[in-house]
C-alpha cells in the first residue's frame, strides 16, 4: 500500500494520495487549497495514474482544488449529497472569520462550483476504485455530509481510516460551525469510530497520522465516551 500525503494551503488541510503500490492507479483525497504542485510531485515520482477524487466533506480547505485537479485528469469526484451545497456556496459553511480571511485571500472572487463529474456517496456502501476497496461512513457532526473512508485491513495493513475533520490526533472536528451538530458529532464518534479496532490507522484532516487504541485512551472526546457516556469537552479543529 503506498500513502503519501501532506499538509496544503494556509488552513494546513491534509491532502492524500493512495494506491496499492507504485506504477499503478491513485486516488487523491482532499485537494485543498495549492494541493495541485504537491499532488503532481506525488504522481510523478511513483509513476501513478490518477482516477478519481474522494472528499471527506465540502468545507473549502478540503475542496479548494477539486475543479483543477478533476479537470486537468479527467476524473469524478465523490462527496455526500448533504455537503453538495457547499462546492457552489462554500460561504454557507464556514464562521465570520473565516469567511472574512477568505475574502481578503481571494479579493472577493472566489470561483466556485462542481466539477464536471461529480459522484454521490451514501452511508455504508463500498467503494472499489483504483483497486482499493473502501467503506464510505457517514458521520455527521462537522458537516452534515461529513464522511470516512474505511479500508479493511489486509494481510499485508491494517485497516486504515481517512477521518476527514471527524477524528484528528487528540481532538474532533468542531461542530459551532453551519451545519454542525455536537450531539451528531458524539453519536458519529459511538457509532462510528469507537467500535473500530485499536490497530486501526488514522488518517486525519489536519495534523498527525494516529490510531484508535490512541485516540480511545487520550483523546478527551472518547475516553469520556468509553468511561460512562458523559458529555466530552476539550479543544476542537476546523475551518
Amino acid at each position: 500500500m503506498l500513502v503519501a500525503g501532506f499538509p496544503a494551503g494556509p488552513w494546513g488541510t491534509n491532502c492524500y494520495v493512495i494506491a496499492t503500490e507504485a506504477n499503478a492507479e491513485c486516488l487523491i483525497i482532499d485537494p485543498g487549497k495549492d494541493s495541485g504542485a504537491g499532488i503532481e510531485e506525488i504522481v510523478t515520482e511513483h509513476g501513478l495514474k490518477s482516477v478519481a477524487v474522494l472528499l471527506t466533506h465540502g468545507h473549502i480547505d478540503h475542496v479548494w482544488s477539486v475543479i483543477p485537479v478533476c479537470g486537468a485528469r479527467g476524473i469524478p469526484a465523490f462527496i455526500h449529497p448533504d455537503d453538495r451545497h457547499m462546492l457552489s456556496d462554500p460561504m454557507s459553511a464556514i464562521s465570520p472569520q473565516g469567511a472574512d480571511m477568505l475574502a481578503s485571500m481571494t479579493d472577493g472572487r472566489l470561483v466556485a462550483g462542481e466539477p464536471d463529474d461529480l459522484r454521490l456517496l451514501s452511508d455504508g456502501i463500498e467503494l472499489t476504485i483504483a483497486g482499493i476497496d473502501f467503506i464510505v461512513d457517514h458521520a455527521p457532526g462537522h458537516t452534515g455530509g461529513s464522511v470516512m473512508f474505511r479500508r479493511a485491513e489486509t494481510a499485508q495493513d491494517p485497516t486504515i481510516l481517512l477521518s476527514g475533520d471527524v477524528l484528528f490526533d487528540g481532538s474532533i472536528g468542531r461542530t459551532d460551525l453551519p451545519g454542525g451538530d455536537h450531539g451528531q458529532m458524539l453519536n458519529s464518534l459511538r457509532r462510528k469510530v469507537l467500535p473500530l479496532a485499536d490497530t486501526t490507522v488514522v488518517l486525519p484532516g489536519h495534523g498527525g497520522t494516529t490510531t484508535i487504541g490512541r485516540e480511545r485512551t487520550s483523546n478527551p472526546y472518547l475516553t469520556a465516551l468509553v468511561a460512562d457516556g458523559s458529555s466530552p469537552s476539550g479543544p476542537s479543529r476546523g475551518l
